[in-house]
């Protein structure tokens, strides 16, 4: 039996509310900037969380609600436009994290992992560019070199459902999926982890608790603090690992042999 050697993140409603309050607001933004008139509703947004990846999610909008769109004259074709479009959003979304705030548990979890001596590695679909401002601004501006591999965007072929992005960080790490433990917060980033044999615990946020999370090891509110517990909604833990109200370094550690992936 492996014992617990690193910790995998998601990123986006995982580490932070970063949905709804920060790339929905900056596509929005760069759509304006654009001379377009397409808005996204929180409620629009929420529907398109389940396209993967933010090229991805403008082309499909191009595609349901907007299918004769027609690129300006100066890009070649729609594939460079959106990707332009997309390259705006990111400088947009460096100045939403501004008012973002780490979910509960994220920071305390993170540094009971680094003190126990745990690798730490994070695999999203998010644009790299993205995801470096988000860790400096919430947990430091050195906060990037913890993290031994930074998976992000399109450094694989396929995004989640697809376990491309955990193949990766597990060969980048030379660890087996079963020395690893997930961290996400939506069905298609625990089917990904699933497909690579990864035990994933879930935080579910306003976007996702509705989705199916029967694979998960732990379905929670978020990951809890000795001040702020963290509701339960399902756990297939080893007895007694989340008594604390939150999940822990320590509970994980001495309980890790008993915990089997569902």
């Amino acid at each position: 039996m492996h014992p617990l050697s690193a910790l995998i993140f998601d990123v986006d409603g995982t580490l932070a509310e970063t949905e709804r309050d920060g790339h929905r607001i900056a596509f929005n933004q760069a759509f304006a900037a654009a001379g377009l008139d397409w808005h996204w509703s929180i409620d629009d947004y929420g529907k398109l969380l389940s396209i993967s990846g933010g090229k991805e999610r403008i082309y499909h909008f191009i595609e349901q609600v907007h299918p004769g769109f027609v690129p300006p004259p100066n890009f070649q074709n729609l594939a460079q436009f959106i990707a332009h479009l997309h390259q705006a959003k990111s400088g947009f979304y460096k100045h939403a994290i501004a008012t973002i705030s780490l979910r509960p548990g994220v920071h305390r979890l993170i540094q009971e992992a680094r003190t126990a001596g745990l690798r730490l590695a994070i695999a999203t679909t998010s644009n790299l560019h993205s995801v470096i401002p988000l860790l400096e601004t919430c947990l430091g501006p050195n906060s990037p070199h913890w993290f031994e591999v930074i998976a992000a965007g399109d450094i694989v072929s396929h995004k989640k459902p697809a376990p491309d992005i955990y193949n990766y960080v597990l060969t980048k790490l030379q660890l087996p999926p079963e020395a690893c433990l997930v961290l996400e917060d939506t069905h298609h980033g625990l089917v990904a982890a699933c497909q690579a044999n990864l035990k994933t615990i879930v935080t579910v946020n306003d976007y996702t608790q509705g989705q199916d999370f029967t694979q998960a090891l732990a379905v929670l509110s978020h990951l809890g603090e000795p001040d702020n517990p963290c509701e339960v909604i399902v756990s297939k833990l080893a007895e007694n690992t989340l008594d604390l109200g939150y999940l822990s370094i320590p509970a994980l550690q001495k309980r890790w042999p008993q915990i089997q992936r569902p």
